[in-house]
């Protein structure tokens, strides 16, 4: 008896899923197949094994102390079980629309869970360690998209933005503290110039060398600007 065969292909960087009867039958690796079906009653369901970005922009968000702003994010994930994958959506839609809608899905967890992390900040925290929050992935992430068969490889802060008004009220707070921390340096420079001015003051009160020099340095500057003629007696009184 002859049997009828239908030919199959498994791209580069996808991973084949051969279903007989509408019952998943195994798994097929990249490259060509001839699958016997004289009833003509398999499927082959092909899904991608690289990793896959999406961005979710434009949410708002209230922070602990009810400011509101606009935050951005990226997430990286990677279908690791394909059969799980599968088993989670309607397989009467092409592989793009189980896709979308596995996207829609990670894009609606993922949403709420970053939302809830970042609200826990105040907006001047948050402000300051903006920077910090690049990493956004958190266990709870991680363990509800395994569910769907997925790796969350990466969530990651894009950008984050307060209104032009909280903005402006940051940037007079920034230019303040930057005020205050260099005339504080400023009065600690002077404090320590007057300590070492008073400490020389002490040392030539009592120093009969630093007198004379101080003595010779005097007549040096008094001869420079012209002809003088100078008596000087005794030195040691001269310098009392």
């Amino acid at each position: 008896m002859r049997f009828s065969k239908k030919k199959y292909q498994v791209k580069p960087n996808t991973i084949g899923y051969l279903y007989r009867n509408n019952i998943f039958e195994k798994e097929l690796t990249p490259g060509y197949y001839e699958i016997r079906d004289w009833k003509n009653r398999t499927e082959l369901i092909c899904l991608p094994t690289t990793s896959k970005l999406i961005t979710i922009i434009n949410q708002e968000v209230l922070t602990k102390d009810n400011v509101a702003f606009r935050f951005s994010f990226n997430i990286l994930y990677r279908i690791i079980d394909g059969q799980k994958f599968l088993s989670k959506f309607s397989l009467n839609n092409k592989v793009p629309y189980i896709i979308s809608e596995a996207e829609q899905r990670l894009h609606n967890l993922a949403q709420i869970i970053i939302r809830n992390k970042i609200s826990q900040y105040e907006s001047e925290t948050l402000n300051e360690k903006r920077n910090e929050l690049t990493n956004l992935k958190t266990d709870e992430m991680i363990n509800q998209a395994l569910e769907f068969g997925i790796e969350i490889e990466e969530a990651q802060l894009k950008d984050l933005t307060f209104p032009r008004t909280i903005q402006l009220l940051f940037s007079k707070h920034l230019e303040a503290k930057i005020r205050a921390k260099s005339e504080l340096e400023n009065a600690r420079t002077a404090v320590a110039t007057a300590r070492a001015l008073k400490n020389a003051s002490e040392l030539m009160k009592n120093d009969e060398n630093i007198k004379f020099f101080k003595l010779l340095e005097t007549i040096t500057k008094i001869a420079q600007k012209g002809k003088h003629t100078f008596n000087i007696g005794d030195l040691n009184q001269l310098t009392k």
